[in-house]
């Protein structure tokens, strides 16, 4: 510590920096962070190249490059104890389902197929090597705290924070984003999937008993359900429930797909089938992370080969 401080360096890997900025969404809680904290290493508030020894170090956005691989084993070495903050952090994130295709396809779609790109070649000057997959952060370096959220709600940041902070027991829960939505469950006699915009929505009845795909079942709560609560289905942002990816038999689709069958009369193999047509959607937070990737019943490039051939 210094001058009874607790020592803060922050980095920022590849993200939209959603999650940075989440920082000052604390609005008035951030005095008692900073009165707590000594910020020494922040992209987006110091100007600092090198990185310091530090009490605490929180990275944001997951390992997509060499400068992210260099930058998360060099706080690691300067941090006593390192803070994942968002789902890319923590899964791997929206860029996770650039897992489904190849380096080389992605940059040759990117540079050389796009409509509005004008030259005929993949730039390799400039910026640091693309690495041939997406990586949560733990998979290159230890984590002692996992923060998933897109970005996390600041009631979960102040949280946890303060916790380390105060050096007391860290809060861990295991709820759902259906703990904080306040549409009821119900059985009615629902015989097909619907869109967004087939229907009039019902804003007292589940989204899953009205034929809506909602994932708040099968995500962790780190934003206290905003969406379904304003009339949105979740999709997903958070990361998966424990139960999904402990499980090894169990993810995203096949427990959606349960819930929503006993909850309406649709038959839970036609809604396996709608999913996975989508699966670059419903999966895309979390597919960079090996345990939903590595799960048996993940089978992405399967499902997309099957939707391209339908075309």
């Amino acid at each position: 510590m210094n001058n009874g401080k607790i020592r803060l360096n922050t980095e920022w890997l590849c993200d939209c920096g959603g999650c940075h900025v989440a920082l000052v969404d604390l609005h008035d809680k951030i005095l008692n962070v900073l009165e707590a904290v000594e910020i020494q290493k922040c992209p987006v508030l110091t100007d600092v190249k090198e990185y310091p020894e530090a009490d605490i170090g929180i990275l944001t956005g997951s390992i997509r490059t060499e400068h992210d691989r260099h930058a998360a084993l060099e706080m690691r070495k300067k941090c006593k104890k390192i803070i994942a903050l968002g789902t890319c952090a923590v899964y791997g994130g929206l860029h996770g389902a650039g897992l489904a295709h190849s380096r080389e396809e992605i940059m040759d779609t990117v540079y050389r197929r796009t409509p509005t790109t004008k030259t005929d070649f993949i730039p390799d000057a400039g910026v640091t090597g693309l690495e041939k997959i997406v990586t949560p952060v733990d998979e290159i370096i230890d984590v002692d705290l996992y923060l998933p959220g897109c970005p996390p709600h600041a009631h979960y940041i102040f949280e946890a924070l303060t916790d380390l902070i105060e050096d007391r027991e860290i809060k861990t829960r295991q709820e759902t984003v259906c703990s904080g939505c306040r549409r009821i469950m119900k059985k009615t006699d629902i015989s097909a999937i619907r869109n967004n915009n087939d229907s009039a929505l019902d804003d007292e009845v589940c989204f899953l008993s009205q034929g809506h795909i909602c994932l708040g079942s099968v995500t962790l709560d780190r934003c206290l359900a905003p969406c379904p609560n304003h009339g949105i289905m979740c999709t997903g942002c958070a990361g998966p429930t424990m139960q999904i990816l402990t499980e090894p038999t169990h993810d995203i689709r096949t427990e959606v797909s349960d819930r929503m069958s006993r909850l309406t009369k649709i038959d839970a193999a036609d809604i396996r089938k709608h999913m996975e047509k989508s699966a670059k959607t419903h999966y895309a937070y979390a597919m960079a992370t090996k345990m939903i990737g590595n799960k048996p019943t993940f089978l992405i490039r399967k499902w997309i080969a099957e939707v391209e051939d339908q075309r």
